[in-house]
Order: C-alpha cells, then sequence, then structure tokens
C-alpha cells in the first residue's frame, strides 16, 4: 500500500507541474524603448476633459542649454505642474513593451497525463545660453505676455501668450533661444488657435541641490475638450523622424488616434529559435517594415490591457510585476488614489514614427470603450527532447519539420531578414527520422536499394531454419 502511495504522491506532483506551467509561456526578452536612438516618452492621462502629460527629459549635454518650449490651451496654474519620479516610465515601459516568450513541445514517445488548462514626444528642446527674466521681457513689438511665471522642482517656468508668430519668434530669438528657421511657420497654428506656450529652462543652482545627473520629467494638467499631442514643434527642429512611445491611462478603455490611423503590429507569430539573441532588431526591422507598409503615416498599437489593482492577469506572459496604484496615481490617473476595488485603468501603448512630410497635423486622440486585450508577443517553441523513435515521434519530426518551415517564412514576412540558418534550422532533426527507418537491419549501417530484399530473403532464411529444428525436435519426440 506505502508503495501506491508513493506512485501517487509522484503523479500528482507531476500533474501539478504540469498545470503550473502550461498557463503561460516564459518571458525571455523585450523590446523597450531603449532600441530607438532618437525617440522621447510620453504619458497621457484622459479622465473627462481633463488630460494630464508627462514628459521624459533625456536631454544629453550641458544643463545650461536646456530648454522646453510646449503649446497648452490654458494658462497653466502653478498646482498644475509637478516634477515626477523618472521610474515611472521605466515602469511602464517595461510592462508594455514587445516579448519574446518560449514554450517547450512534449516528448510524443513519453506518457502523458491529462490536466486541464486555466484561461487564465520629444517635445521641442531649444538650446538657451541664459535666460534672467526682466520688467522689459515684455514689448508692444512683440506682441508676446508672459501670463505667469513659477519655479517648479529644477525648472525655471514662463507661460507665454502671443499676438503673431513673427513676434514670439523674435522674443525667443532676442531672450537666446536658438530657433530654427521654420519656427515662425510652425507657430502660427497655435498662436490662431488661441494656445498658450509652456517655456521651462533649468535653475542650476536648484539642480545641483539634487545630486541628479538628470533632469526629472515635467508634468502638467489642464482641462480642454481637445485631447491632443502637440509634435509639429519638435519636428521643426528635426532632422529626420523620431520615434515617441505614447503610454496614455484612462478609466473606460483604448485610446486611439483620430486623425491618423491606429494600426496593430503583428503579434502572436511563432519565430524561429536562433532569433532569441537578436531579438531587439528582429523586433525594429519588424516595426519599420510595418512602417514602411503603412504609408509611414500611422500610429501602431503595442499593448492595451486593464491594468487596475483589482483587474486580474494583465498579460501573457507577464514581463514584471504590474505597476501598483502608487504608479498609476504619479502617472496621474488619481482616480485610483483611493485604490478603490471598482476603479479602473486601462493601459495603451501606442508607437509612432514621424515626420514633417508624412504628420503634417498634431496627434489628435479619443478614449474608445474597446477594453480587448492585446500586446506584441513573438514565440518561441523548442523542439521535444529525448527518444523520438516511436510512432508518434516519427509523425511529430515530420510536423516539425514544416512547422519550422513556416517560421522560417514567417521571419521573413515580417522582417525580410532571408537565407538566415535556412535549411539547417528546417531539417535539424531529419536525422532521428532517419534512424526510425534503419532499424530492421541496423548493422547494414543504412538504407540502400537492396536493403529490403535482403532483408527479405534473411527473414526467409531464418523461418527455414526454425522450420528444421522444430522439424526434428517432433520427430525425435
Amino acid at each position: 500500500m506505502t508503495k501506491y502511495k508513493h506512485l501517487l504522491v509522484a503523479i500528482l506532483i507531476v500533474v501539478t507541474s504540469i498545470q503550473s506551467s502550461a498557463f503561460c509561456g516564459f518571458y525571455v526578452a523585450k523590446a523597450d524603448a531603449k532600441l530607438f536612438n532618437k525617440k522621447s516618452e510620453v504619458i497621457l492621462v484622459r479622465d473627462g476633459e481633463r488630460t494630464v502629460v508627462t514628459m521624459s527629459n533625456d536631454f544629453s549635454g550641458e544643463v545650461n542649454d536646456f530648454a522646453m518650449v510646449v503649446p497648452v490651451p490654458v494658462v497653466l496654474r502653478r498646482e498644475d505642474i509637478k516634477v515626477v519620479n523618472r521610474s515611472i516610465f521605466n515602469t511602464l515601459d517595461d510592462y508594455s513593451a514587445p516579448r519574446l516568450v518560449e514554450y517547450y513541445d512534449e516528448n510524443p514517445c513519453t506518457p502523458r497525463f491529462e490536466y486541464s488548462m486555466q484561461e487564465s514626444v520629444q517635445l521641442t528642446s531649444m538650446a538657451i545660453n541664459e535666460f534672467a527674466p526682466s520688467a522689459n521681457m515684455v514689448r508692444k513689438d512683440y506682441q508676446v505676455t508672459i501670463e505667469a511665471r513659477y519655479e517648479v522642482g529644477e525648472y525655471e517656468i514662463l507661460i507665454l501668450s502671443a499676438k503673431e508668430s513673427d513676434g514670439l519668434k523674435r522674443w525667443l530669438t532676442d531672450n537666446d533661444y536658438k530657433i530654427p528657421e521654420s519656427a515662425e511657420e510652425v507657430l502660427d497654428p497655435y498662436i490662431k488657435s488661441n494656445m498658450k506656450f509652456f517655456v521651462a529652462k533649468v535653475n542650476l543652482a536648484t539642480f545641483k541641490g539634487t545630486n541628479s545627473e538628470f533632469l526629472s520629467p515635467l508634468q502638467i494638467t489642464f482641462n480642454s475638450d481637445r485631447f491632443m499631442l502637440p509634435i509639429r514643434l519638435g519636428m521643426a527642429n528635426a532632422n529626420g523622424f523620431q520615434d515617441m512611445i505614447v503610454y496614455a491611462l484612462t478609466r473606460e478603455g483604448r485610446v486611439e488616434c483620430t486623425n491618423y490611423r491606429t494600426v496593430k503590429l503583428p503579434t502572436d507569430r511563432n519565430i524561429p529559435l536562433f532569433v532569441q539573441p537578436e531579438f531587439g532588431e528582429f523586433y525594429k526591422k519588424l516595426f519599420e517594415k510595418a512602417y514602411t507598409r503603412e504609408g509611414e503615416n500611422a500610429v501602431f498599437l503595442e499593448y492595451a490591457w486593464d491594468v487596475s489593482p483589482s483587474a486580474g492577469v494583465k498579460c501573457d506572459p507577464c514581463i514584471g510585476p504590474p505597476p501598483i496604484a502608487q504608479d498609476l496615481v504619479q502617472a496621474g490617473a488619481s482616480w485610483i488614489a483611493n485604490n478603490s476595488w471598482n476603479e479602473r485603468a486601462f493601459f495603451t501603448r501606442m508607437h509612432v514614427r514621424y515626420d514633417r512630410e508624412n504628420f503634417p497635423q498634431d496627434l489628435f486622440f479619443q478614449v474608445t470603450p474597446n477594453q480587448e486585450r492585446y500586446q506584441c508577443r513573438y514565440i518561441l517553441t523548442h523542439p521535444a527532447q529525448g527518444d523520438l523513435s516511436c510512432e508518434g515521434g516519427q509523425r511529430y519530426i515530420e510536423e516539425l519539420n514544416m512547422r519550422r518551415k513556416k517560421e522560417m517564412d514567417e521571419l521573413v514576412a515580417l522582417t525580410d531578414w532571408k537565407g538566415k540558418y535556412g535549411s539547417n534550422y528546417i531539417n535539424q532533426y531529419e536525422n532521428q527520422k532517419n534512424e526510425k527507418k534503419n532499424w530492421i537491419i541496423p548493422v547494414l549501417g543504412g538504407s540502400t536499394p537492396w536493403t529490403l530484399p535482403l532483408a527479405f530473403g534473411l527473414m526467409v532464411l531464418l523461418i527455414g531454419v526454425l522450420n528444421k529444428i522444430f522439424t526434428r525436435r517432433a520427430a525425435t519426440h
């Protein structure tokens, strides 16, 4: 009885281990925002007409050469502006990044146990030498007005309004901003829309006191019936295209762009195992091909999921721990502050590659009720290990060859990578299939045109010998 108890325990251990690993694959790599050189990251939170924009500062160089100019719809109050910890961008990026996952085939020649599976911007940076506000800064010939002045964290901030783009351009130039020639053309639509200008520069003394090498992200909050992100100012000072990752949070569902198409990237595709150490380059190639295929003017969806503290699974598989309530509040989703069980937070990650030619307008968004889950995930499947000489194992090898050919075809379709490893990868397990074919006469060392006739002859000879032996024994008795 004790022996059977031990056997039952062993079976339970095996079944339990299968159930625990069958829920999802194992995360092995991610394609985060750092893959793209000329990139910026922005967090957008929309709640009714309230918008919170958090701008990442990856400025490199002397901090006294930094300034930021951002169009805003209203004059911001002091309480509408804050600095936040850079870690919030890392948290959102890590959790929503496109991912590579791996699964493992079971060996069809080993006993199987039945079990049930549970479902379980870059905003404009303009160089500045020195900025010292004084009483004569507002002059009639500029038609520029300083609406407000604040000190927030390591920044000195002005809110400006202007009557015409030429005056604002001259004001910025005369106050040592290096403005590109095309700035006047870009500024004009914002002025005609009666927008204000959020201007920030670094207070050197305050920044030194932070003992940090990096500037803090700036976060602004305002009410507006327009849910938009200004990108044209950033392009006025840019050379070529720029990549921007937008992390959006709402109560209802996905955020989508309204004046450019929002397109899903290919996902849940099976790709060859040798992609694993080159996953970053693979994803860059995949994105570039999709960007070209869609006419170089689409916004791409990379992740969409309910990340509410009370929600269940938030990814499959998960790259790391999900954003907690404190993270969501820091990003601007203030309705999560009380960690109410009923409050929801839907997280959308979008990737846009933009330039002046293909994105002549700013980005306008809408909040949709769509809560369909989506993530960019690419799948590696490891072949079964061990003896595959059984009948099921031989069928498995045939299927494996076909699957690997499809993986290679998928790789070419996604990235245009051609001839990488090729037939060596597809037919890697072909030798095991050949061993099965030759089991009848292993001493012959392989299959030849005369193998089967010789085998038949040997079998006839063996039968004859056995028949004589049995005949003699029968005669003796």
